[in-house]
């Protein structure tokens, strides 16, 4: 809290001051001449008061817990398609907060169990809140922990909101904010982290392009949709990575006994039928549970927290593995008893600071929701209108309904705030559903050493995919309320984060720079022409790492930072490789006067059954786009049509198969593949073994400077799968060099 005075009632600051003896008696002897000389001596008093504590220990926090679950039943509870009512509670539900101050700025962050709670709400609680505490609304934080059994509070697809719920909520959430720091006491900080990746996985997966589904509106535009690995046979690959990292925040007393906790995890919820904290209660109450032992019985109480991480397309169930394999029957409980054992792990090894200095931002600005053409106005007019006073039950009625929401609703208002705590630890949030990919991108930006990124805090604006997750479909993009902003919404969001973030820490972001490991420095020791590493988070330029500055283009459906092969071997044994995964369009690249003697070197990993389309898909072609000339050369998988699961070599001249290798690539795995032409001859290795030796014509056009990766220069039949680490040379490779280039050949699996 700011030691200076505003016009509200300086007495409401009394909640940060713990009560002062000698302050009172000089209380009861002040003559008070007039209400501005009150208020100015009132307010010199208490900055004496503040200064006098702050000289003995600057930072201070206190934590509380508040109970927010509903004493009448029953609720309307969200996190479902249709609406619903519950009349029974599992566990309780509660409102978790921290109040932290340095010397001159006090913050509160409030973790709701709720699915969501929507901004204007949340304004509301704050407002009131800041003129009881005196606490600026811009140095609150209230973020829900996307539960799927609370009482709505935002309306959401079939469901409205829980009006006597909202009522009741905002009075809660504003006793949340004021309780902690009733307890403020002298503290410590420290910051723990740990791979926790066995308990988290991506649930949204590209579907084979043979199998694309229709959406509520009647198009076949599902290329990608939540579940869609249950059954491996539509699935091509996860659509984008998950975040491993399980976090903590610990603060304690400066004798070392513990105040506070609050985690961060990457994964959507786990499920209940009935009101329920799930798995967030579930772990809050466990590691209070574990360290309860270590306070005093007269201390205030522990509160823990589980904050929601990146996880818009992160869930539990790991559809890469085998059904058997993935623990479906696994329950709640020995889910977060399993995580609790990690998050107790990372815990031991926190070391503690005294922070000299707490910073906080806020910025908000408008983004635009995206409205319905008039057809689909229309169309939705029509099924409304029929539905009377019955609510949408299909996915049809539903989504008509959405477009009514959408088409009436203005710009929505964004609220975003980063919070520094000391040099090295640091917040960012969001008010939406957001996939890993951009809590990953955001932290890798950030200046601050340990930055956590939090969800759903500060408003619930729904999914916001990245753009490129926008022209693949499912239920995280339909327009409705859950997924209505625009599609540049990731981006500028984002982008704000890292502001935000270099706001508080007045410091720049951390440039991206992936290690290099041994096999970059051998690839890189042949002198490529151009070499694409396939490590972006975005596109649409891939960048060009040989110094030759060829960067190529992404075409816009393609997907980023998915897992790439050999990690240790490309870069270190801690950082994963990453790559681009190809759901139906290339990657275009020009390299000038290229000639007639020529390699390329890269690695893939096929998707797509050998049995789903005539060829399975192309991964290198040198020709000029939108067609084949005749003219050109080109690399491949054949499918039905052919040599079903080997490489295949395309006779451009007479548009059949030149040749193809003996070798069955299994679907899901890494394998390197080179190609070389030196004049006539042309061979194709893979995994360092010569596939295929033939002659083909030379007379390769020198202005044939275009060159497509990850699909054909006709575009069709285009790759579906990663690829990674690709690299151009001038001349045809040696065998001896390839089978250096394909040494990291460890064989990934599904994931």
């Amino acid at each position: 809290m700011s030691s200076s005075c505003s016009n509200r009632s300086a007495l409401k600051v009394g909640l940060l001051i713990p009560k002062q003896p000698r302050l009172a008696t000089f209380f009861g002897c002040l003559r008070i001449s007039s209400p501005t000389l009150f208020r100015i001596s009132l307010c010199t008093l208490i900055g004496i008061s503040i200064a006098g504590q702050n000289s003995h220990a600057a930072f201070q926090a206190g934590a509380a817990k508040t109970d927010i679950t509903p004493n009448w039943f029953p609720v309307l509870v969200n996190g479902s398609m249709t609406s619903r009512s519950v009349d029974t509670v599992t566990s309780p539900i509660s409102a978790r907060s921290v109040a932290l101050s340095d010397h001159s700025t006090t913050i509160v962050m409030v973790v709701v169990d709720s699915c969501m709670i929507p901004r204007d709400l949340i304004d509301r609680a704050k407002a009131r809140a800041s003129q009881s505490t005196g606490i600026s609304t811009d140095r609150i934080l209230v973020s829900a922990t996307h539960t799927h059994t609370a009482p709505s509070c935002v309306g959401a697809l079939g469901t409205d909101p829980d009006t006597q719920y909202v009522a009741f909520l905002e009075n809660r959430l504003v006793e949340a904010i004021e309780a902690p720091l009733k307890n403020l006491e002298p503290a410590r900080i420290g910051f723990g982290r740990i791979e926790a990746g066995a308990f988290n996985a991506v649930r949204r997966w590209v579907v084979r392009p043979d199998r694309i589904k229709a959406d509520p509106f009647g198009n076949r535009t599902v290329r990608a949709t939540m579940h869609a690995a249950r059954n491996w046979d539509d699935a091509i690959g996860p659509t984008g990575p998950k975040d491993p990292e399980l976090s903590l925040i610990s603060i304690q007393s400066t004798d070392g006994r513990p105040i506070s906790v609050i985690a961060n995890y990457s994964m959507h919820y786990f499920r209940s039928e009935n009101i329920s904290a799930d798995y967030f209660g579930l772990f809050s109450e466990g590691i209070k549970d574990r360290l309860q032992s270590t306070r005093a019985d007269e201390a205030p109480e522990f509160v823990a927290m589980m904050s929601h991480g990146c996880s818009g397309d992160i869930w539990r169930r790991d559809y890469s593995l085998p059904p058997e394999e993935r623990n479906e029957d696994i329950t709640i409980d020995e889910y977060t008893h399993a995580l609790l054992g990690k998050a107790i792990e990372a815990y031991g090894s926190i070391e503690y600071t005294i922070p000299e200095s707490i910073y906080m931002v806020e910025k908000r600005f408008s983004l635009n929701h995206r409205k319905p053409d008039a057809q689909r106005l229309k169309w939705a007019q029509q099924i409304v209108e029929a539905l009377g006073d019955r609510l949408p039950q299909t996915q049809p009625e539903i989504y008509a309904r959405e477009q009514l929401f959408l088409h009436r609703s203005p710009p929505a208002e964004i609220v975003m705030q980063a919070i520094r705590i000391g040099d090295k630890i640091a917040i960012a949030t969001f008010p939406t559903e957001t996939y890993a990919l951009t809590g990953l991108k955001v932290k890798a930006a950030s200046p601050v050493e340990n930055t956590m990124v939090i969800e759903l805090a500060n408003g619930a604006e729904g999914y916001i995919p990245p753009p490129e997750q926008h022209l693949l479909g499912g239920y995280n993009t339909w327009e409705a309320r859950s997924a209505g902003l625009e599609v540049t919404a990731e981006p500028r969001m984002a982008e704000t984060a890292i502001q935000l973030l270099e706001q508080v820490s007045e410091s720049n972001r951390r440039p991206k720079i992936e290690p290099s490991g041994p096999a970059v420095r051998n690839l890189l020791s042949l002198e490529p022409t151009a070499y694409w590493r396939l490590d972006e988070f975005s596109g649409p330029r891939a960048i060009d790492a040989s110094g030759n500055h060829f960067d190529a283009i992404y075409e816009p459906q393609v997907l980023f930072y998915l897992k790439g092969p050999a990690s240790g071997e490309f870069v270190n044994a801690d950082t994963p490789n990453r790559a681009a995964h190809f759901a139906g369009h290339r990657l275009l690249s020009r390299i000038p006067d290229l000639g007639t003697d020529y390699s390329f070197s890269l690695w893939f990993w096929n998707g797509m059954p050998a049995e789903g389309r005539d060829v399975t898909g192309w991964i290198f072609s040198r020709g000029r786009d939108g067609a084949m000339d005749g003219k050109g050369d080109h690399v491949g998988i054949g499918g039905m049509s052919g040599h079903p699961g080997k490489i295949i070599l395309l006779d451009g001249q007479n548009g059949g198969v030149k040749a193809a290798g003996p070798t069955l690539i299994k679907r899901w795995t890494w394998n390197h593949l080179a190609f070389t032409r030196a004049g006539r001859e042309v061979s194709v290795y893979l995994n360092g073994k010569r596939e295929i030796r033939t002659d083909t014509p030379s007379d390769l056009p020198r202005d044939l400077a275009q060159i497509f990766f990850g699909g054909h220069s006709d575009n069709q039949n285009n790759f579906e799968g990663r690829l990674d680490e690709i690299a151009v040379f001038d001349r045809a490779l040696t065998e001896t060099e390839i089978r250096i280039l394909a040494v990291p050949s460890k064989k990934g699996g599904l994931k």
